[in-house]
């Protein structure tokens, strides 16, 4: 199976001084409505359940290109969580990777020479290069108040591997830590997993 969008095999060790231009705030934060962010959330914890986890490389449409919806792997749920309020990373990520492609990890890590739409925005460097870019770098910390229904979390698995999610509006069984609308190959489900891996990125946009 290939795992390219979620991080995998393919995916070379970046150096320390690479994650730390990755994870810098790059430019103005692009602001949403407060209605918009209530939407977004709403969206985000009413996406299907019953998703495959299939990272395997698709040509699709763009702009607003998708896999089949019944298919997807972490990034796919920011991607259809924002087209839930009309917002299409997929076009707005291309933009910036095509006018700015030495800002992103494409080369380094994948090899690439030039920007492709088919998958820059379903990978989880991409995305965090974009969040720091186009939207609002939050602390990364220990305290759940921190993360808040609508932010984006990005961690580095025990294996390594990128992963991304959405904070939704729905709290953990003690009432301590809001849930995390991600797929980790279960499908797309909100779950109690904020503090389970190395956090590297917390951003809004």
């Amino acid at each position: 199976m290939d795992l390219t969008f979620h991080g995998d095999h393919r995916m070379k060790i970046m150096k320390p001084s690479f994650l730390f231009l990755l994870l810098m705030p790059f430019s103005t934060v692009q602001a949403i409505t407060a209605e918009q962010s209530k939407k977004l959330v709403e969206y985000a914890a009413d996406l299907p359940r019953a998703v495959f986890y299939d990272s395997n490389y698709r040509k699709i449409d763009y702009p607003n290109g998708d896999v089949p919806a019944y298919k997807g792997v972490c990034s796919d749920v920011i991607i259809r969580s924002y087209r839930g309020i009309d917002i299409d990373l997929q076009k707005l990520l291309h933009e910036d990777i095509k006018a700015n492609f030495s800002a992103y990890p494409s080369k380094q890590i994948w090899g690439l020479n030039q920007p492709d739409t088919n998958i820059d925005h379903r990978r989880v460097p991409n995305l965090e290069v974009f969040f720091s870019r186009k939207g609002k770098v939050k602390p990364i910390t220990k305290n759940a108040e921190d993360y808040v229904p609508g932010d984006i979390v990005s961690w580095r698995l025990d294996n390594g591997r990128p992963h991304i999610g959405i904070v939704v509006n729905e709290k953990s069984w003690d009432n301590q830590r809001y849930l995390i609308m991600h797929n980790i190959g279960f499908g797309q489900v909100a779950e109690d997993v904020l503090f389970s891996w190395k956090i590297t990125g917390h951003f809004t946009y």
